[in-house]
């Protein structure tokens, strides 16, 4: 009876090392996927930094020939005087 003691606790020993390496390789195979995962995000936060460049630059562009316009068009409502208003027309009388 010792001896089967001993052989289940050896069989019990040896199942739970199999199980051990198994889940170690699916960790290890979760970890790799979870390294693929962060280096293509990492690779994604560095091309939307750069379209956010992108678009700042192209901003700031759009907001200076804004202002230009907009002096431009300042200029040119100064140098054309405004219409005059028609005067009403005097009504005459007939004697």
């Amino acid at each position: 009876m010792h001896k089967k003691a001993v052989a289940g606790l050896v069989v019990a020993v040896a199942l739970s090392f199999l199980l051990t390496a198994c889940q170690d390789t699916k960790v290890r195979q979760e970890n790799e996927q979870l390294k693929a995962q962060v280096l293509e995000l990492q690779k994604e936060l560095g091309d939307m930094g750069n379209r956010v460049d992108k678009a700042t630059k192209t901003g700031d562009g759009l907001l200076k020939e804004n202002a230009a316009l907009i002096a431009e068009n300042k200029r040119l409502k100064a140098t054309h005087p405004r219409t005059k208003t028609p005067k009403p027309k005097r009504v005459r009388r007939v004697r």
